[in-house]
């Protein structure tokens, strides 16, 4: 039997070597040599044409008999969780690769071993696990179960390593979903690296890619992270999958948010809350409770209507202004990128005239929501400006609004959507700039609805007093 032969690339020049070297002989790049699987005469069936299990011959079609074939409305598999759908574009669809990555403890497993005992109801469902034993996989399963799932959907389960048996299963039993946890833990025997390699993960994803695009079988990748909190790997991996989820939360709270940062089948910028609890994690209707604080009203706080994809949440933010002992003063922000934090002070200390050069600032998003997009411009100076003064803004207020360099105002988007997630919410006023669109001030979406061109017009309607109590006598 002939061995199987690995061959090294270099990933900057493209130079084949048979063996390792620390440099590249063709370009002199160091440490870019990869191993890959070269030629033999022992390839995998999967490869030889003719041969069982493998590709069928595939002749080109005129595009006019595809668009007759496809009329029919895409059909997705539902995942079981609304939230994870949403994500997802509408539920899995038929075979697709989807990875999902995040921080180890954060819920992977626990999200599609639940994910897994649902879809079963519907369709088959096989769940690799390389990284537990089936004993292991069996007592969480049960942990997780509730009382009345005593009788547990029928799942495939098979704790194996080895990419061929992985493949040989998936070609027998055909399953319409297939978890891997994890893409790490696989090992091809045809390459000498060892399992978590570029060259390993490249391979076994890729080997899932073709057999999932051949008999429609929609795949689920567990992906490690890096300490920086990247997926792990090659970056083709991300190219290769068709979409690529995350799964992010703080290890102190009990909340954990589902992204999408590429999604061929769908958009990337929804938003899917879960909450752990002891029977594992439980979608959650409501998210912004989530993220906005106790109902008592204090200094330095602003409620603010941010968007993530078509779902509003509406979010609290806290600031505190300080005097400084330092001859810098000191910026931190939480949940809203410094940068951002930066501009606005500026803004605020240009067209107001507060000294706030002098004092120390510190602001944050409850709950540890990102909030990246520039709607929260007024509700963070609100929020300043309120800590600088001491000032407690109105219950049921909720500030909407980009700020300018100049201290202007400008619009934002979805503003009716965020007006109607605040007054269901039971928020009785908003400001949002003048150049929005509506007709004047007055009531939208049942809310009371305050315009303003400029950020002085702005705080002036938000705190409910004059102009010389916000600007420095």
């Amino acid at each position: 039997m002939a061995k199987p032969l690995s061959i090294y690339v270099c990933s900057s020049c493209g130079a084949q070597a048979r063996q390792f070297f620390g440099r590249c002989n063709a370009c002199g790049s160091w440490n870019t040599l990869v191993e890959q699987a070269g030629s033999s005469d022992n390839r995998r069936l999967r490869a030889t044409p003719g041969a069982p299990g493998a590709a069928s011959a595939v002749r080109p079609r005129r595009s006019q008999s595809i668009q007759a074939a496809g009329d029919q409305p895409l059909q997705r598999l539902a995942s079981g969780y609304g939230e994870l759908d949403r994500v997802l574009g509408g539920g899995l669809v038929p075979g697709s690769l989807v990875l999902l990555g995040g921080d180890p403890g954060i819920g992977k497993s626990t999200l599609l071993l639940q994910s897994a005992r649902a879809m079963a109801e519907q369709a088959s469902v096989l769940y690799v696990s390389a990284e537990e034993s089936a004993q292991q996989v069996k007592l969480r399963w049960r942990r997780l179960a509730a009382p009345a799932q005593a009788a547990e959907a029928d799942v495939q389960l098979l704790a194996e390593t080895d990419l061929e048996l992985v493949l040989q299963e998936l070609e027998a039993l055909r399953p319409a979903v297939a978890i891997i946890d994890s893409i790490q833990a696989l090992h091809d025997a045809q390459l000498a690296s060892a399992p978590g390699s570029v060259a390993q993960v490249r391979e076994c994803a890729a080997a899932l890619a073709r057999i999932a695009k051949r008999q429609d079988t929609a795949v689920l990748l567990v992906g490690h992270v890096t300490k920086e909190g990247m997926l792990a790997g090659p970056k083709v991996l991300e190219h290769l999958v068709d979409a690529v989820l995350t799964f992010e939360g703080d290890r102190f709270a009990s909340h954990r948010l589902l992204r999408a940062v590429k999604n061929r089948f769908g958009a990337t910028h929804e938003l899917g809350v879960f909450e752990m609890r002891d029977q594992g994690l439980a979608e959650v209707s409501n998210p912004s409770e989530l993220f906005l604080g106790g109902a008592e009203p204090s200094s330095g706080s602003a409620t603010i209507v941010a968007c993530e994809g078509t779902r509003p949440l509406l979010v609290e933010l806290q600031a505190l202004v300080s005097g400084t002992s330092y001859a810098s003063p000191r910026r931190s922000a939480t949940g809203i990128a410094v940068n951002r934090l930066h501009q606005i002070l500026a803004v605020l200390e240009k067209h107001l005239g507060l000294p706030l050069s002098r004092f120390d600032c510190y602001l944050a998003v409850a709950g540890g929501l990102e909030v990246e997009e520039p709607a929260a411009d007024l509700g963070v100076a609100a929020a300043v400006v309120a800590s600088y003064r001491d000032l407690v803004l109105p219950p049921g207020t909720v500030l909407v609004g980009e700020l300018g360099l100049g201290g202007q105002l400008r619009p934002v988007g979805q503003l009716e959507l965020r007006l109607q997630e605040a007054e269901r919410l039971g928020f009785a006023r908003a400001v949002v700039p003048r150049a929005s669109g509506l007709a004047g001030s007055g009531r939208v979406a049942g809310l009371q609805v305050l315009e303003a061109g400029t950020v002085a017009e702005a705080l002036v309607a938000a705190l409910g007093v004059s102009l010389e109590e916000v600007e420095p006598g």
